[in-house]
């Protein structure tokens, strides 16, 4: 069976820059990490193939330097990595993004499952997964919380909704995305890491992949950034010469021990 997770580097902390032409996240000379979410679906896949065999390939759309995420992925045991990277790619909104990562996951020979984490935290949207699913033209699931069986036709899935779970099938080729509470993330073996260290990763421009320019990046975004900016954060403090009279006037400050006994003896 063949697996296919699709991945992204998020920036690893709040202090991200925005770009003021085009309102879109700024990553150059950023600390990035691997989506939090993303890094379930990497575990489920792993395990999935401990039971069902197979391969399993990791796909991501990014600059140059994801490639080191992606050699992180190779240490945990997936089993080949392929990055779009491209200025092309640049300024993508979801529905752009999807475009390039179908295109990807044909170059790479399709999947028999596709597992992505729910969202990105950089921009909590969900809206990748059921698009790449849309365009490829086969069945998803969202949020699923635990596979239950997996089978060379149809997958077997606990969904998490508002109201619970819910149990759902659906045939083979699909695609899922998962919750954190699917599973615990593995950490990588000295071994792994010592075999993904000269690992190859496959490098893929627009044009590799057979992109239309029109249809990804900012030219193929759908929707457009009016205005981003971080919201300013102001703190304030005042100094009270006489810390009692600001409690007392606040109603915060009870009757002390010596004044409750001089009025029980009054």
């Amino acid at each position: 069976m063949k697996f296919l997770v699709c991945v992204k580097q998020v920036p690893a902390s709040n202090e991200a820059r925005i770009d003021p032409v085009t309102g879109s996240l700024m990553r150059e000379g950023i600390e990035s990490i691997l989506n939090p979410f993303d890094a379930y679906a990497v575990e489920e896949a792993l395990r999935l193939r401990e039971v069902a065999g197979g391969s399993i390939c990791a796909l991501s759309m990014g600059i140059p330097a994801a490639a080191e995420m992606l050699r992180g992925l190779l240490a945990l045991g997936v089993d080949r990595a392929a990055l779009l990277t491209d200025r092309a790619f640049a300024g993508a909104d979801t529905l752009a993004t999807a475009r390039a990562l179908r295109l990807g996951a044909e170059k790479l020979g399709g999947a028999d499952l596709l597992l992505l984490g729910k969202m990105a935290t950089d921009g909590d949207t969900a809206q990748v997964g059921p698009m790449l699913a849309q365009l490829m033209g086969i069945p998803h699931i969202a949020d699923v919380s635990r596979v239950v069986s997996l089978s060379e036709r149809e997958i077997l899935v606990e969904k998490l909704t508002d109201d619970g779970y819910l149990r759902v099938a659906c045939p083979l080729p699909a695609l899922i995305t998962v919750v954190k509470e699917i599973n615990v993330p593995r950490l990588p073996s000295i071994s792994g890491v010592l075999r993904a260290k000269d690992a190859s990763i496959d490098l893929w421009s627009a044009q590799e992949i057979g992109a239309d320019p029109g249809t990804i990046g900012l030219k193929g975004s759908a929707t457009r950034v009016v205005r981003s900016w971080r919201p300013e954060r102001a703190v304030s403090c005042a100094l009270c010469s006489d810390a009692r009279d600001l409690l007392e006037k606040a109603g915060m400050l009870g009757e002390t021990a010596a004044e409750r006994e001089e009025e029980r003896h009054a």
